[in-house]
């Protein structure tokens, strides 16, 4: 699914490494200078819905592993610029990575095998100064094209019922719910996607 809003569509801009352009907004890959600003955003972004460290979902061990779970294991980790302030951002990273619930919330990590099966979206973040602008639906497109260019068969998600307008961004992009978790008095929802 191609997103369109107005006249703004995601279009490619380079290969390797991926960049897209979308409006005034400028998807480019992670760089080991943007770790500062990723993680406040991602603190901010839970924040936001009431999520604290502790509550049995909150982690971000992985922000201090990125190069290993993302960007060298056939994932990927975008930001998205604006006026050269990363305000959006999102992952790839390989399903048999890292463990679900609970095992998750407290750091996880195995490494994964060969076969390029399922692939996790994650840290979908947009700065609160500029939601609902559709910078989230263009990280979810990026993301997804890069998933399909990896070969991954199927997509996987999870968020919290907390955060309704993730919730309503899947759905838009044709993800399916296929379980809920209750963690810490927070109900996880999984979401799926089959790419082919």
């Amino acid at each position: 699914m191609a997103f369109r809003d107005a006249a703004r569509t995601l279009v490619r801009l380079r290969g390797e490494p991926p960049a897209w352009g979308f409006g005034d907004l400028y998807l480019r890959r992670y760089r080991n200078e943007d770790h500062g600003t990723v993680l406040d955003l991602h603190r901010e972004g839970l924040a936001q819905v009431g999520l604290r460290p502790g509550d049995g979902v909150y982690y971000d061990h992985d922000f201090f592993r990125m190069e290993d779970i993302y960007l060298r294991n056939d994932g990927e980790f975008l930001v998205g610029e604006l006026d050269g302030r990363i305000v959006a951002m999102g992952g790839l990273r390989r399903a048999d990575l890292v463990p679900a619930g609970q095992d998750r919330a407290l750091g996880g990590y195995i490494l994964g095998g060969p076969a390029l099966d399922a692939v996790e979206m994650v840290r979908l973040r947009v700065s609160p100064d500029v939601q609902r602008r559709g910078y989230g639906a263009a990280v979810v497109e990026a993301l997804e094209q890069r998933a399909a260019e990896y070969g991954y068969r199927v997509l996987r998600a999870d968020t919290t019922e907390l955060q309704g307008p993730a919730l309503a961004l899947y759905r838009r992009f044709g993800w399916t719910v296929t379980r809920r978790e209750p963690i810490g008095g927070i109900v996880n929802v999984y979401l799926e996607k089959r790419l082919r």
